[in-house]
């Protein structure tokens, strides 16, 4: 047998005429594993734009879990209504607009640390001569205490 020719299959085997008997699913794994990649990576870079200001520290300062107006200053002292850059003509007008509507309507104020108390003090007197009655100023409660 030392010189006998080896043949692989008996020649009698016809391929075709087999049945796939398993799925592979590497393919799929590969793919969803792809898709998942590329969804935790977009998800960061869609996270909320919102405007960057460094709010006041306070110890009394609360969540709140609903705002209706939503007032915010940054550092330029640039003046935004429910995230869009406004105004305060169109602060009055949207209070005018939703007042009746909503009759419980409150202000939430939020202004960097750096923005002068005199224009805090202006976009509250706004509100509140638009008709607004409540308002809250919102601050970062974590650490009050531990500096300006």
């Amino acid at each position: 047998m030392a010189g006998a020719p080896q043949t692989f299959g008996s020649g009698d085997d016809d391929l075709g005429s087999q049945t796939i008997s398993g799925i592979n699913v590497t393919p799929l794994v590969d793919i969803t594993l792809v898709l998942l990649i590329i969804f935790m990576v977009t998800a960061t870079v869609i996270v909320n734009a919102g405007i960057k200001v460094e709010l006041p520290k306070a110890a009394s300062g609360s969540d709140q879990t609903k705002t209706t107006l939503a007032l915010t200053l940054d550092k330029g002292g640039v003046l935004y209504l429910n995230g869009e850059k406004s105004n305060d003509q169109a602060i009055v007008r949207y209070i005018a607009e939703t007042l009746p509507r909503t009759p419980e309507l409150q202000a939430i104020i939020a202004a960097d640390r750096v923005v002068p108390h005199g224009d805090v003090v202006h976009l509250i007197d706004l509100v509140k001569r638009a008709g607004v009655r409540r308002f809250a100023i919102n601050v970062d409660p974590s650490s009050a205490t531990s500096g300006r």
